[in-house]
């Protein structure tokens, strides 16, 4: 049997590895810098790549490879970079796929740090930027421009959990001659495949559901070897926003147990959201898997799951939301997410802290919004602690 006849959860313990004349079971962290060279022929062949090889592990190291080797078979990409951090890796795809001049549509519906990086640092290069509603496909049609190379989105969105129609917009983006990249990180390929829908780029925080246990912070490109095995990775091997080799060896741990995690972390977050919906005092629940969602069909047929991820706005404004997030004793306070603990976080003070009101405006990130990650513990000691919060912001 080849990789190509592997399910995905198979792809996700096997896919990558090559094993060391040691035989070793486990995959190995090659803990080192750089590599040594057969003769000084050798050398000058790997750096004219001429010849295959590690060089140096700031762009070779096995380590990482067999990650991104095994998340692009994952993800039905032929190639991956694994990168520093989720934000690195969006930093190599503008730096990869744009220039001055180039015209970028994006979500208005993406993590905070993500238009922060667009309206600070892009467009001070020369970069254009525009921001439509992810769930309307029309929206993505009039924002092309003569120079839009790369349209950006999050689905579903961080963390209200819009939903984009990712096969109309790549058809859009396709139409013409524009890129569409396709931020997976709340879904992964245990639950969505946007590569199988048309996008040319997947995004990720590895830092998240991939790890799965808050443990490294890391990210990943994937698509065709002509985009990121040649263009973004040369950015990576030129400006070095890496992968460290025992970060890539942790994801590779978190991998194997991905597609168990995904499905029960979606599991736990349909049942609370349907009990979040019925509780006083809570305003909208923003989940996916709710019918009352707008986009619940869409994400029907385009995703397999529904995700851990819950936004869920309170009366009476941040008060309130801080009073629920006081009020609770068991979930963390952090704003990181894809954790098997549970977490909470207030976003409009938090993850969106750093952008205008009017970007929170349009972004529909409210003074009383609060948004779960959902981990895996029981769902019933996840209820009492949520009722402590939701007291807490009753009585406010």
């Amino acid at each position: 049997m080849t990789e190509d006849d592997f399910h995905l959860a198979t792809l996700a313990i096997r896919a990558g590895q090559t094993r060391t004349q040691e035989g070793e079971h486990s995959e190995p962290i090659f803990t080192t810098s750089s590599f040594v060279f057969k003769s000084a022929a050798d050398a000058a062949a790997r750096f004219a790549e001429g010849a295959t090889g590690n060089i140096y592990s700031r762009f070779t190291n096995p380590t990482v490879r067999c990650f991104e080797e095994r998340l692009a078979a994952m993800e039905g990409g032929e190639s991956c970079v694994a990168t520093s951090s989720g934000m690195a890796a969006i930093l190599t795809m503008g730096m990869a796929f744009l220039k001055a001049g180039d015209h970028l549509v994006c979500s208005e519906s993406v993590f905070g740090s993500i238009i922060t990086l667009f309206n600070r640092y892009f467009v001070k290069f020369g970069v254009e930027v525009t921001y439509v509603r992810p769930d309307d496909v029309g929206a993505w049609e009039r924002a092309v421009k003569p120079n839009t190379k790369l349209f950006f989105l999050e689905t579903p969105s961080n963390p209200l959990a819009v939903i984009a129609d990712i096969a109309g917009i790549a058809r859009v983006a396709h139409a013409h001659g524009v890129l569409l990249a396709v931020d997976n990180c709340f879904c992964t390929p245990a639950l969505q495949r946007p590569i199988a829908l048309g996008a040319d780029l997947v995004i990720h925080s590895a830092t998240k559901y991939l790890d799965g246990q808050g443990r490294c912070v890391g990210g990943a490109i994937v698509g065709s070897k002509d985009l990121v095995g040649k263009e973004a990775f040369g950015f990576l091997r030129t400006a070095g926003p890496s992968m460290s080799p025992f970060n890539a060896w942790v994801f590779l741990k978190g991998l194997e147990t991905l597609e168990l995690r995904m499905r029960a972390h979606s599991a736990a977050a349909l049942e609370l959201a349907r009990w979040l919906e019925q509780q006083p005092g809570v305003r909208r629940v923003h989940y996916a898997g709710l019918v009352s969602h707008p986009q619940h069909d869409l994400a029907e047929r385009q995703q397999s799951g529904f995700g851990g991820i819950i936004a869920f706005e309170v009366e009476g404004g941040q008060g309130a939301a801080w009073a629920f997030v006081d009020a609770t004793r068991m979930v963390s306070i952090t704003a990181n997410l894809g954790d098997v603990k549970t977490t909470l976080t207030h976003p409009a003070t938090t993850t969106h802290a750093r952008i205008t009101p009017a970007e929170r405006e349009r972004a529909g990130i409210t003074e009383g919004l609060l948004r779960l990650s959902i981990g895996l513990e029981d769902p019933r000691d996840l209820k009492a602690d949520l009722e402590r919060g939701l007291a807490a912001a009753r009585q406010f």
